[in-house]
């Protein structure tokens, strides 16, 4: 029998895993949390993003939000297929959970209430999504999974220049539009920052990195979406609570995490002071949105209006 200890070191010498047979149980157990973070994710994106989809500008602005929830109800399959192969049964992961028992991240708990919202949803929140997915492909231990995402990288990476496009026109369309991206911009962007999870020096224990199911820290992935996302803030002269440190080389969050929100109000209280224990609180506690959304996909069933 391979011990935690002999398959984690194996694993960081480069060795892939194919199937249940090779896994420890705490390799498993780790492996099931993170993909059931990245299906639930992904299946609550759809929800989230469906009112205002059909609400797009243009018959080709609609089509492309409708091709997006597609792809990410097509990725969610993808997760939970992969956890039925971990013994996990998919129809009870969907329709058999309450709402609150949901573990996507909690960008997608918030009501998406314009078009404004929903371009720069996927122009940070599928940011966020590619900053880890992107680094689970390239180093994980565990290889349907690898394989899998070289699909779901392709077509988030549509997401995102959909998402970039949307948020370059109503920037420099006129003050109107460029006052609703801002408004976006100034809830989401630190739901952006806070994507990632503790910090790390928060964190007791890492064992998604020791089994190497995934390649980088929370804080590091922190700065890639950081990296990624602060350009086109700054080409759009867009006010972020940010900004790169040239002499630390990295960059700077313009508050001391972790802050308070007032999800009703969709607001961020930078001047109260709270625990991280007060954040891993709401995250469970679920957003405004999480039953509207969950029963969506459950129920099968939408208001077109008509």
């Amino acid at each position: 029998m391979t011990t935690e200890k002999q398959l984690k070191q194996r694993v960081q010498n480069g060795k892939m895993i194919e199937s249940t047979e090779e896994m420890t149980e705490g390799y498993k157990k780790a492996l099931k949390q993170i993909l059931m973070v990245s299906g639930d994710t992904e299946l609550m994106s759809a929800p989230a993003y469906y009112d205002q989809s059909l609400n797009a500008p243009s018959p080709n602005a609609r089509a492309s939000c409708i091709s997006v929830i597609q792809d990410e109800l097509g990725h969610g399959h993808i997760a939970y297929r992969l956890l039925e192969d971990l013994g996990e049964d998919r129809e009870e992961l969907i329709y058999g959970r309450e709402p609150h028992e949901f573990r996507n991240t909690y960008g997608f708990d918030q009501h998406i209430e314009n078009f404004a919202e929903l371009v720069t949803a996927h122009g940070l929140f599928d940011r966020a999504g590619i900053v880890l997915l992107g680094d689970i492909h390239e180093n994980t231990s565990y290889a349907p999974w690898k394989r899998a995402l070289t699909k779901v990288n392709k077509e988030e990476q549509f997401h995102l220049r959909h998402g970039e496009t949307w948020m370059r026109r109503l920037a420099n369309k006129n003050d109107k539009t460029r006052a609703k991206l801002q408004e976006a911009v100034d809830w989401m962007f630190p739901i952006g920052i806070e994507w990632f999870g503790l910090p790390d020096d928060k964190k007791k224990h890492d064992d998604q990195l020791e089994y190497r199911i995934k390649g980088k820290s929370n804080d590091e992935l922190r700065q890639d979406w950081l990296a990624r996302s602060m350009p086109l803030m700054n080409e759009l002269d867009l006010d972020v609570p940010a900004h790169y440190d040239e002499e630390a080389d990295e960059y700077v969050i313009e508050y001391d995490m972790p802050i308070a929100f007032d999800a009703a109000n969709k607001e961020w209280r930078y001047d109260e002071s709270i625990s991280w224990s007060d954040v891993m609180d709401r995250w469970r506690s679920r957003g405004p949105a999480n039953e509207k959304y969950v029963d969506l996909i459950q129920s099968g069933t939408v208001d077109v209006g008509v």
